[in-house]
């Protein structure tokens, strides 16, 4: 499940880049880690579910670990977990075929994978069973945050009953629930078998169901895309698996996971799981410091030096800076919502916007002019499109750029330009093995990106 904004973790996540999308505790993706963990399973291709938006993302990420045969079925509206399970879960058994299926989300951290696979093996005789699995995160300290399942009669094939779900807890509840032994975090991860889930989910909450079924009857093959029935789905109930199935079933347990685990919900629990120096700093990027202690720092592009300051985190990108303390950081969620109310665009997307050829840096601003550095990737191209508002000066500074005009086609190598009127139908590829960079100077009296009528697309868009 690759959905959500992760607006706790603002100023780097963000509603089209969220934090599934990004390297937070290494080199890689936490999408890409979620994948990569399932080696060693005997696991089948991944099945993403994502918002249509992220769609490109999703699948140049999985390209990039070698997961390009993972299917991703495309949710048009947010109706939390519960119906896109069903999805997954119709979508596996469309053929007759009736798999189990283990449910992750793509944003979490497990440092100790090997315990995961345990873990995991673990619930697949139960799941055999007709049992619906939940895994519950040995907690290691008195967490507030985290919803709580209570631990009933032991089984034989290992694990136990669940006696109860538990809402997020205050921290004198907290503190009794882990000193009890007998409570699990709630980790939203799950193992069952297709057909048991879409019972239980007829069961419990029969107009998910069919909102589910009605809109997976109609699917609409896009590359490595599934688009569903998208009026059908909109009239699909939100709701979580927790509240619509797990609290419900009879048929419930819970394999306990002790592997390292975070949701990373917030800067703070980033913290908690980087590495740090001897004084308990976690530094990325360009970092100078001096006394201080406890700190998280992330620099995106400038320098950024912090003196004499304690738990603190600090977060530079290229359009935006959040100081927070540690303590503090769960109202960062506020400041979203602040940006929102005040009709800015800095929750929206970073001042570097990824698309399918590639991205685009949108480097100065002026009243009637832009600069963008445009980064197309070999063998790609943009939409063939026109613009009502402004024009267009191209210079290429790397690789090769071939550019269509009007009637007219043109190579153009470093240092060599090109200017495209406004009102000129255009379209710009990469025809060779390296990335193509270029600046690209906008004119006019109107520049935003609304301002583009495509009439060619190799990636679907309108």
């Amino acid at each position: 499940m690759a959905g959500g904004s992760g607006s706790r973790l603002w100023p780097l996540s963000r509603q089209l880049y969220p934090k599934q999308f990004h390297a937070l505790t290494g080199e890689r993706t936490l999408l890409q880690d979620t994948a990569i963990r399932l080696d060693g399973l005997g696991a089948e291709s991944p099945l993403l579910i994502c918002n249509e938006e992220h769609r490109f993302l999703a699948a140049e990420q999985m390209r990039l670990i070698g997961r390009e045969d993972a299917s991703i079925l495309l949710e048009p509206v947010g109706r939390n977990t519960a119906p896109a399970i069903a999805l997954a879960a119709l979508f596996a058994t469309r053929h007759g075929d009736d798999p189990l299926l283990l449910v992750l989300a793509a944003d979490h951290f497990i440092l100790d994978v090997d315990r995961f696979c345990e873990s995991v093996k673990k619930a697949v005789p139960l799941a055999e069973q007709g049992k619906l699995v939940t895994f519950g995160i040995v907690p290691d300290r008195n967490e507030t945050g985290y919803g709580y399942i209570l631990r009933g009669e032991a089984l034989p094939d290992g694990g136990f009953v669940v006696g109860r779900f538990e809402e997020k807890p205050d921290r004198q509840t907290a503190e009794k629930y882990v000193k009890s032994g007998d409570y699990y975090w709630n980790s939203g991860m799950f193992m069952f078998r297709a057909s048991r889930y879409l019972e239980e989910l007829k069961r419990h909450r029969p107009e998910i169901f069919d909102a589910c079924s009605r809109s997976i009857s109609v699917t609409e093959p896009d590359m490595q895309f599934v688009r569903v029935d998208a009026e059908a789905f909109k009239a699909c109930p939100a709701d979580s698996i927790d509240y619509a199935v797990m609290e419900k079933t009879d048929d419930a347990v819970v394999i306990p996971l002790d592997a390292r685990w975070s949701d990373i919900g917030s800067w703070s629990a980033l913290w908690d799981v980087q590495e740090r120096d001897g004084d308990g700093n976690a530094f990325k990027g360009d970092v100078l410091s001096l006394s201080s202690n406890n700190n998280l720092v992330r620099a995106d592009g400038r320098l950024v030096a912090i003196v004499g300051v304690n738990d603190l985190v600090v977060v530079e990108t290229k359009d935006a800076v959040l100081i927070a303390h540690k303590d503090q950081v769960q109202k960062v969620k506020d400041i979203v919502d602040l940006i929102k109310e005040k009709g800015r665009s800095e929750h929206i997307n970073h001042r570097e916007v990824y698309r399918p050829w590639g991205h685009y840096d949108s480097i100065d601003f002026g009243g009637r002019d832009q600069v963008k550095r445009i980064t197309v990737k070999p063998g790609a191209k943009l939409s063939v499109q026109m613009h009502h508002h402004r024009a267009e000066h191209w210079i290429v500074v790397r690789g090769t750029a071939k550019v269509y005009k009007g009637a007219e086609t043109i190579l153009l190598t470093e240092n060599q330009s090109t200017y495209i009127p406004l009102g000129e139908v255009h379209a710009l590829e990469n025809p060779g093995k390296i990335p193509l960079e270029l600046i690209e100077v906008q004119t006019g009296s109107y520049l935003g990106e609304d301002d583009i009528v495509r009439f060619e697309d190799q990636y679907g868009r309108s």
